[in-house]
């Protein structure tokens, strides 16, 4: 309608120019005619321009009623067209919503039927790594703890020993009574040197009361290897005159007397257990009590240097300790040496079996890492479809496959 009322316009100022034209071609005529014509024609002239001033006021009032109308019949179809495209935006807002409703739901119970799925996957997996890792950590530490239980169990052998010196040490029996004859102190100094010298020596590495060839017995040997061989221990010490030594009765004994009851203890030891060519040139003195052990270096230097020059050594329960640790060092030394290939098989055993179980740990650190990449992933994976669906939610689909939807479109679907 717009297009019908512009050409009519048109046709209209055409019409008007061609009038005007024609007008201005009779002026000249008429300039050019005699006056008593010219005044007819002028007449002429004037009568038609007024025929054709009411022609064209008519034709406009015409063209404007027709230009109303075509107006109001175009703003009529403008506002139903306007009102059928709001109809058909509410529609598809519907339907949209509709269809967004339905997509949502489908989408989560995928995302929740492959959330579930990866969730599956990966307890397998993990399931899988771990019980790979507690397999070779189980296997690696195996020969470990067995190479290192005769270690416990020596450890646990000391702190019984320990505790039984302990509980031999608190006894609230006073050395007084507990030594008040011969027969208990030898039996108090054979039980002491016992229990020294089994917590501290394996089974073949002495004997107490040994029988020499020529017929003496001693409380305690010591099986030492070459070239030192027997060694022999006396438990028995004369302690009557030490006493008395520190009495107040009137029979105080003199150190002298003291010190000759040592020396010929010392004699009797020397001759009786120093064997040439069956036992070592030297034998110990086991003195029961380190109180007389005290005495003895403290004030009479003398007797240690007398036994020193007979080959007999003077120990306390604290120095023999000593000695005999001396000794275990030197039998665990002789067996290593006698033992070396042994050990040194198993160092090499050992080493191989430590060589597997850091290539197994690399393995295992390395299915970690890949387990750690797979997860990585699923998250990337995952926090790509919560965008997504947070878009789809805010109605942002405004990928090339999907362009937005325009009135024009919404006319044509009509």
């Amino acid at each position: 309608m717009t297009e019908l009322a512009l050409a009519l316009t048109v046709v209209v100022i055409a019409l008007l120019a061609w009038l005007a034209f024609r007008v201005a071609g009779l002026q000249r005529r008429l300039d050019q005619l005699p006056p008593a014509l010219g005044q007819g024609l002028e007449q002429q002239h004037r009568a038609m321009l007024l025929d054709l001033h009411d022609g064209l006021a008519k034709q406009g009032d015409r063209l404007a009623a027709a230009l109303t109308d075509n107006s109001e019949r175009l703003r009529s179809s403008t506002a139903g067209e306007l009102k059928q495209t709001r109809d058909t935006l509410h529609a598809l807002q519907l339907a949209l919503s509709e269809s967004l409703g339905q997509n949502r739901a489908a989408m989560l119970q995928k995302l929740g039927e492959t959330a579930q799925a990866l969730t599956g996957k990966i307890d397998e997996r993990l399931e899988q790594i771990s019980g790979k890792v507690s397999e070779r950590l189980d296997e690696g530490f195996k020969k470990t703890n067995e190479t290192f239980t005769n270690v416990m169990t020596r450890l646990a052998t000391i702190d019984e020993a320990q505790k039984k010196i302990e509980i031999l040490t608190g006894s609230v029996i006073g050395l007084q009574d507990l030594l008040g004859d011969k027969r208990s102190r030898g039996a108090f100094g054979e039980v002491q040197l016992e229990a020294l010298v089994r917590n501290q020596l394996p089974e073949t590495a002495f004997e107490f009361q040994y029988t020499f060839s020529r017929g003496v017995r001693a409380d305690c040997v010591l099986k030492l290897p070459a070239p030192t061989g027997l060694v022999a221990i006396d438990s028995k010490f004369p302690l009557e005159n030490y006493e008395r030594m520190f009495s107040d009765a009137a029979d105080r004994a003199s150190p002298a007397a003291f010190k000759a009851d040592v020396r010929k203890h010392i004699d009797d030891i020397a001759t009786k257990y120093i064997i040439p060519g069956e036992t070592s040139d030297g034998a110990i003195m086991f003195v029961p009590a380190e109180a007389v052990f005290a005495e003895i270096h403290a004030r009479h230097r003398d007797l240690v240097e007398y036994g020193q020059s007979k080959r007999v050594w003077i120990a306390s329960p604290t120095t023999l300790m000593a000695i005999l640790t001396t000794a275990q060092s030197v039998i665990r030394s002789v067996e290593t040496r006698r033992q070396i290939h042994i050990i040194k098989e198993e160092l090499g055993k050992l080493g191989a079996d430590f060589g597997r179980f850091q290539s197994r740990m690399d393995n295992l650190a390395r299915h970690i890492e890949q387990a750690k990449n797979d997860v990585d992933e699923v998250h990337v994976s995952s926090r790509k479809i919560s965008e997504r669906f947070a878009k789809i939610e805010r109605v942002e689909l405004d990928s090339p496959e999907q362009p937005r939807l325009r009135a024009t479109d919404l006319g044509n679907e009509q």
